[in-house]
C-alpha cells in the first residue's frame, strides 16, 4: 500500500520588514496596542512581488533540497486567497516557471486553513497510487487586500510563502486527519468589486478584507480547541502543535483548554503576523531549520488551520 511523507520543507518571505512603529506613522496605532493584543511586532510586506513570485521561490528551494528535477513532479497545489489572478491559477504560474511539464496544478481556497486542506488533498493523490511526488505550498500577498487606514485588520497580516515536498513512502506518516466547514458562520470575508456590467443589478461591496475579530477569536477558542482536543484524545499527544499563526493569546488560551504545556505550541507570528495559508508551512520550515523539528526525527506534529469560510482542520503527521 502506498503512503505519503513530507520529505523537505522551505519558506520565503519578502525582504521589507514593517514594524509596529512603522504602522504608527500611517495610522492611529502603537506598538503597545498591537503587541499586547496580538503578540505581533513586525511583518514582511511585498513591495512588488506577487503571490506566485513567493511560491516560485519556495518551489525552487524544495527542488534544490530534494535533488529532483521539475519534470519528476506529478502535482503542484497552492493554497491561497490572494492569487495573482483568477486564471491562470497561482499553481499554474508556478508550474510554468519551474518547467514542471508533467505536473497538474491548481489552487485551493480555504483561507487560513488552506495549507491543511491542500496537504490533506495531496496526500490522497499519493495514497491512491496515481502520484509519486509533488509540491504543496501556502502563499499569500495579503498586503494588497488590506485597507491600510483600518487598524483593526491592517496591523494583523503579512506576506509570505511556505511549502513541503510530499512523496511516496513505504511507511505511514499521516496518522490522523479531520477537516471541517461551516458556511453558516461569518466573521471573516474578503471583499470584491464589480466591473461595469449593464446586466448586473447589485451594488459594489467593500473591496478590502473585513473581519469581526471577536467572533473569530471566540470561534477559535471554543470550536477549534475542541476539535484539536478530540484528535489528541483518540490519536495521542503530539510532540509539537503547529497552529495557524493569528494571535499569541489564542495559543495561550488553547494550551490551557486542551491541557498541554504551552511550550508545545510553536509560534512565530511576532515576526510575520498572520500570513493566512502560509503561516503553518513557514512555521514548520523555520523549526526544521533551527533543529527543533528534525526531518526523519519521528516527531508527531499536529497541524491545525482555521479561518474564513468558516473552515478549520487538523492533521497529525510523523516527521
Amino acid at each position: 500500500m502506498a503512503f505519503a511523507k513530507i520529505s523537505h520543507v522551505a519558506h520565503y518571505v519578502p525582504e521589507k520588514i514593517v514594524t509596529n512603529e512603522d504602522l504608527s506613522k500611517i495610522m492611529d496605532t502603537s506598538d503597545g496596542w498591537i503587541s499586547s493584543r496580538t503578540g505581533i511586532r513586525s511583518r514582511r510586506i511585498s513591495t512588488g512581488q506577487q503571490t506566485s513570485d513567493l511560491a516560485i521561490e519556495v518551489a525552487r528551494d524544495l527542488l534544490a533540497k530534494s535533488g529532483y528535477a521539475a519534470e519528476e513532479l506529478d502535482f503542484i497545489l497552492v493554497a491561497t486567497i490572494t492569487p495573482d489572478s483568477n486564471m491562470p491559477s497561482t499553481a499554474a504560474r508556478v508550474q510554468a516557471a519551474l518547467g514542471a511539464v508533467n505536473a497538474f496544478a491548481f489552487d485551493l481556497a480555504a483561507a487560513c486553513s488552506g495549507f491543511v486542506f491542500a496537504l490533506a488533498t495531496a496526500e490522497k493523490f499519493i495514497k491512491s497510487g496515481t502520484s509519486q511526488k509533488g509540491l504543496v505550498i501556502g502563499a499569500e500577498v495579503f498586503s494588497k487586500a488590506l485597507d491600510w487606514t483600518d487598524r483593526r485588520t491592517a496591523v494583523l497580516f503579512g506576506d509570505g510563502a511556505g511549502g513541503v515536498l510530499l512523496e511516496r513512502s513505504e511507511t505511514e506518516h499521516f496518522l490522523a486527519e479531520k477537516l471541517y466547514t461551516d458556511g453558516s458562520k461569518t466573521g471573516l470575508e474578503s471583499g470584491m468589486t464589480t466591473v461595469a456590467n449593464p446586466f448586473y443589478q447589485g451594488t459594489d461591496v467593500n473591496p478590502y478584507l473585513q473581519m469581526d475579530g471577536r467572533a473569530i477569536f471566540d470561534f477559535t477558542i471554543k470550536t477549534v480547541s475542541k476539535s484539536v482536543k478530540a484528535m489528541i484524545e483518540v490519536s495521542g499527544e503530539p510532540d509539537y502543535l503547529l497552529l495557524h499563526q493569528a494571535n499569541i493569546r489564542i495559543l495561550d488560551i488553547m494550551a490551557k483548554k486542551i491541557g498541554l504545556p504551552r511550550e508545545k505550541f510553536l509560534a512565530n507570528m511576532q515576526h510575520y503576523g498572520n500570513t493566512s495559508a502560509a503561516s503553518i508551512p513557514i512555521l514548520l520550515s523555520e523549526n526544521v531549520a533551527n533543529g527543533t523539528i528534525p526531518i526523519n526525527g519521528n516527531q508527531r506534529l499536529l497541524l491545525s488551520g482555521f479561518g474564513g469560510g468558516l473552515t478549520w482542520g487538523n492533521i497529525l503527521v510523523l516527521m
